[in-house]
């Protein structure tokens, strides 16, 4: 029961983690963005599940097609032109302009409260086993 309720707080401790990574990464990536901000309009040249790429000209007239794609994308499709606000210092650390960190609050909340629920039934579970077990009778073999 011990070894249980210890993986089950280790999961609970990652998922808390990760649910506060959700918020701090950003809040990082839009200092950055803030501390040298350029300003350009950009053509999306791509969506899928996993990120949303853009094309812009920088205000030195250089071309960009960051690889890790744009930040805060939601509502992007293919051959849009918007607004973006990106890092002089690095290029590729590019973001919708107006668009800031908050936009991670609510679901790093949804994760952290789901992770809630399914380490409390987690918990309940491995306690009623090992209460269910200790109450079993010991079968000796002959």
């Amino acid at each position: 029961m011990r070894r249980g309720r210890q993986l089950v707080l280790m999961l609970y401790a990652a998922a808390m983690l990760g649910s506060v990574a959700m918020v701090g990464g950003p809040a990082l990536n839009d200092r950055t963005i803030n501390a040298d901000p350029g300003r350009a309009l950009a053509t999306v040249t791509g969506t899928d599940w996993l990120r949303t790429t853009v094309e812009y000209r920088d205000e030195d007239g250089i071309y960009h097609s960051p690889p890790t794609g744009l930040l805060y994308p939601t509502g992007l499709g293919e051959g849009q032109r918007v607004w973006v606000a990106y890092a002089k210092s690095d290029p590729d650390l590019v973001k919708v302009e107006g668009r800031e960190w908050t936009l991670s609050v609510i679901p790093a909340l949804s994760v952290a409260l789901l992770a809630t629920i399914l380490a409390a039934l987690l918990w309940w579970a491995v306690g009623s086993f090992a209460r269910g077990a200790a109450r079993s009778p010991k079968v000796l073999p002959e």
